[in-house]
Parts: C-alpha cells; structure tokens; sequence
C-alpha cells in the first residue's frame, strides 16, 4: 500500500505528502500524528513543527528555507511563507567515510560499444558536421538535407501526411495508418549528425574559445568516429583555435576531421562539391568499424535533471545516484552538473572531495558563477521555475538538495570547469548551467557517451552524439507523455520498487541502450540540441 507522506531525512522538520491531503485529514507518521490545516497537493510539504518567523526549514537534513512568518504545525509550506536560505560553507570541515554498494552481479558485466584507438569506447557511431561559426549554419542545413535524403531514404511522417491531406481538401481521418518502417539506411553502423549554433563570433574571444574547446570534446567523444568542419574565415573562432584545443585534449588523434574554410574555397558550390566527396569517404570508412565488447567501467555517464517536480529529489535521482555509486565502486565514471542546482549542499560536496584543491576549485567556480548571476540582476535563489513551484519546489536550496541526490554518496574524484575533460573514473563535478540544452550539451562535451535525464514534469530533449535516456519521477507523467520518456521511477512513490531495485533495473536498461538494442525515446524524436553555454556578452 502506497504510503501518504514521507520524512526524507530523520533531521527534517517538513513532511512531503506523496498524496493529495484535504484539510481535516489526519496523518500518522513515525509515532506523531498530524493534521492538515489547508487543502495539500500531492509533491508539497508542510511543517512537522511550529514554526515562527526567521526559523529554519530542514530538508533532505540540511537548510532550505527560512519561515518568513509563523507556520503551523500541518501548515503547508509556499512562496509566501518560506524564503530561501541555504547554510554556510566553512570549507573542508571533514573526511568522507564511504562503504561502496555490493557490485558483484556488475562487475564483470560488458555492453557492446565501438572501441577507438585511444582505448575511449563509444555507445554510438557518428560522423559530425558542424560549423565553427554560425555564418556557416546554412551550409551545415544543406548538407543535412542533402545527406539525410540520400542515405536515409526516409518517408513522409505522419504530420507530413496529415497536412497533405489536409491542403488536397481532405481531413485527419483519412492520413493512412504509418506500417513500421523499415531500416533504410545505406550504411548501417554510422550515424550522421548536423549541428548548428548561434556562436563563433560577435561576442568576447573568451567564449569563442570555450566553444572551440567544447567542439575538441565533441570530436574526441568516443562516439564520434569523425568530423566534418565548416569555417567562414574571419570569425573568431579561428580553425587554429579549434584544432590546437583539439590537439591538447588529444595529442594522437586518428580520427578523420574534414576542415573546408569558405574564404578561401571560392563558390560555395565549389566548396560544397569538395565537402561532399570528402565527407563520403570519411563516412563510408567509419561504417567499417562495428560493435565488440566492452567492460562497463568504460561507460561515462552524465547525470542530469530538468522539468523537476516535488518528487524528482526522493525518487528518480536518487535512483540516480545508486546507479552512480555503482558505477563508481566497479571503476566507472560519471558526472554530476548544473552547479546553481547545487547551492545549499556545497558543504557535503566539499566533503566529500578526495583532493583539497578541488574543494576549493568548486567553491570557486560557485561563487564566481553566482556573482554573475547578480551582476546581471538575478541571483540563484530565482533558480526554481514556475513548474518548479507549482509542483512542489519552493526555494532554490530545497530543489538543490534534492538535484545533488543524483550524484549519490560517492567520493568526488575532480572538479572540472565547463569545457575539461573526464578523465578520473569515479564521480565527477562539472561546472555548467542548470540550463537543461546548456548542460547535456556541456556533459557530452566533457566525455559523456550516456546521459541520464530525470523530469518530474516533462521534456523531450536530447544531443546529438549521445543518447539521453529519460526518467520520469512519477508514474502519472510517464503514463501520460510516454513517447519521451524512457523509464519510470514512480514505482519508488507508489511503494513498488526500493530505489536500489529501481537502480538495478535502470542499470540494465542503460547497457541496452549503450549496446544499440534499445533507442531512447529523444532518439526516435530526433531530438539533436546542442547549446553551448556563454559566459560573455555579445559584443
């Protein structure tokens, strides 16, 4: 039977309704008994204690909030009662004393994937074409529809169809059902993706450097087998600047990387024709290479959340963070991100840093992120959406501590800034925005070959070189939006699975993916977003 409200934490002074509570209703939990004062929503809090103005809201055992004026006991907590506050950081204050999960049925485990010569093993097998500056996305645009209608072969969707129908006067009713459609592809172990962006240029030569180091993570992601490179010629982001970022992260590259600069190709007939035949060979090339085994301590998962609700922090991440600490204790690695969803916890994360420097090096960036933040007028605490609040998460604090539930209770082997590269098996931080295009684009940069992407609420994004596999906190909206979402933790609410029997079912789902037996769900929408975070100003 499905349990009516949960504590999270024995030191908290909220209780989470896990259902809709009407006013009157008396609850027992954990030898007290409490009566709701107002009508509750399910996925909201109220007070387990009197509170009076200034007081301390605890959540998840650390601080959240702060009443802003005297809440009753059985008093659901809002926007109006609770301000965020989140509790001092002092620096390193202990050692990280951690018992690894049993791995005994993971560690020998293997997924098939494609190995490159750097030993990096891939989930998928892609040729990218990308610009370096964004006078280049109509060139890239054209290649795409040239290449895809060549090697795909793909036939009219089903809203294709419809409106069709509809201009030859027709209606809905008479779009033909769509019969499964058949593998057409030409080459059937290479993927070609086109990505386009609004950079390059125009703004602070900072941010044009950040993105030519994200596009070397880009190519030097396992799952690229090879590139294809447009470049204006005068932008900032010069060729040089992307090759030699490239040449620091991977000094022995072998990967083909197809470099045409339009300033000095003449047409753009001509330069297209040269691309074309170039970009053949490379592709024709890259389909040789097949999947064989690989360990798993060779995945790189990238954890993320987006579309958070009030249950997202006591289901779907931590079921995320069981399946990080799996991959930790077996040897493999992972990352957790969006740092402005990590205000409130940076104490337990310095903690558990196994280097001092990287404690300090995450305080940092915190705090440099953060005074951006308020230079631009804003701050972190306007971090929880209108989504965010309506379902539950009321201060930038609470949807932090539930966010950082994701990233489990492993040691913190490096912190990275947006743009470095994994390279430490184990748990990583990486500095990016809570921005959810923005940080699945920053993760797959960083080596991330999987991501793993919990919503409360729903979103149906994706990348376009790493599969994004989508894990719904809550049965109603995996049942309500089930072409994106590809694994439901609402069993944890529902009281039918524990979150380490969820973990372990996550686990073998995301091998099934790595392996190219199952596609996410962002995969069958061609969902392909690519964001790249600017720090700067357009210039």
């Amino acid at each position: 039977m499905q349990k009516k409200v949960l504590k999270v934490n024995p030191k908290d002074n909220v209780i989470v309704a896990l259902l809709d509570l009407p006013a009157g209703e008396s609850v027992h939990h954990d030898g007290a008994d409490y009566t709701i004062l107002k009508d509750i929503k399910a996925k909201h809090k109220f007070a387990a204690v009197d509170f009076e103005d200034g007081d301390h809201i605890i959540m998840y055992g650390v601080i959240v909030g702060k009443a802003n004026q005297s809440i009753k006991k059985g008093e659901v907590i809002t926007t109006e009662n609770v301000k965020h506050q989140s509790a001092k950081v002092e620096g390193k204050t202990a050692t990280l004393s951690w018992t690894p999960p049993n791995v005994d049925k993971w560690k020998d485990r293997t997924f098939m994937g494609y190995h490159r010569e750097d030993g990096q093993v891939g989930t998928e097998n892609v040729w990218l074409f990308f610009p370096l500056v964004f006078c280049e996305n109509k060139n890239i645009e054209t290649l795409k529809d040239i290449f895809e209608k060549e090697l795909l072969h793909e036939k009219a969707s089903k809203h294709q169809l419809l409106l069709r129908s509809l201009l030859n006067g027709g209606s809905d009713s008479d779009v033909a059902v769509e019969e499964e459609v058949p593998d057409t592809r030409i080459f059937k172990n290479i993927d070609v993706r086109f990505i386009t962006h609004q950079g390059g240029c125009g703004g602070i030569r900072q941010d044009a450097e950040a993105l030519g180091r994200l596009f070397a993570g880009y190519v030097n992601n396992p799952n690229v087998a090879g590139a294809t490179v447009l470049s204006l010629g005068c932008q900032n982001l010069q060729v040089q600047i992307f090759m030699d970022a490239l040449h620091a992260l991977a000094p022995d590259n072998k990967k083909p990387i197809v470099v045409y600069e339009q300033q000095k190709s003449g047409t753009i007939d001509e330069m297209l024709t040269g691309v074309i035949k170039d970009s053949y060979e490379g592709i024709k090339k890259a389909n040789e290479i097949e999947r064989k085994p690989a360990p798993i301590t060779k995945l790189n998962i990238g954890l993320e959340c987006g579309g958070s609700d009030g249950f997202s922090g006591i289901s779907a991440n931590p079921v995320l963070g069981e399946v990080s600490d799996i991959m930790a204790a077996v040897g493999g690695t992972t990352m957790l991100a969006e740092f402005p969803e990590l205000c409130g916890v940076e104490q337990e994360l310095v903690n558990r840093c196994i280097n001092d420097e990287d404690g300090v090096k995450f305080l940092q960036l915190m705090k440099d992120f953060e005074k951006s933040v308020v230079a631009a007028g804003s701050g972190f605490d306007m971090n929880p959406s209108p989504g965010n609040i309506k379902d539950g998460l009321i201060t930038d604090a609470m949807k932090s501590a539930g966010a950082a539930k994701k990233g489990g209770a492993a040691p913190i082997v490096e912190v990275l800034d947006f743009t470095e590269y994994a390279t430490k098996p184990g748990l990583n931080l990486l500095c990016t925005p809570g921005n959810d295009a923005e940080c699945t684009t920053a993760l797959v940069g960083s080596g991330a070959t999987v991501v793993l992407f919990t919503t409360g609420l729903g979103t149906p994004m994706g990348n376009p070189i790493a599969p994004v596999v989508k894990i719904s906190s809550n049965t109603v909206l995996a049942e309500r939006m089930p072409d994106i979402i590809d694994f439901n933790a609402g069993t944890v609410i529902s009281g039918e699975k524990t979150i380490p029997e969820a973990a372990d079912e996550l686990l073998e789902f995301i091998i099934k993916v790595a392996s190219g037996e199952v596609k996410t769900k962002a995969d069958m929408l061609n969902q392909n977003d690519f964001i790249p975070w600017r720090r700067g100003v357009s210039l």
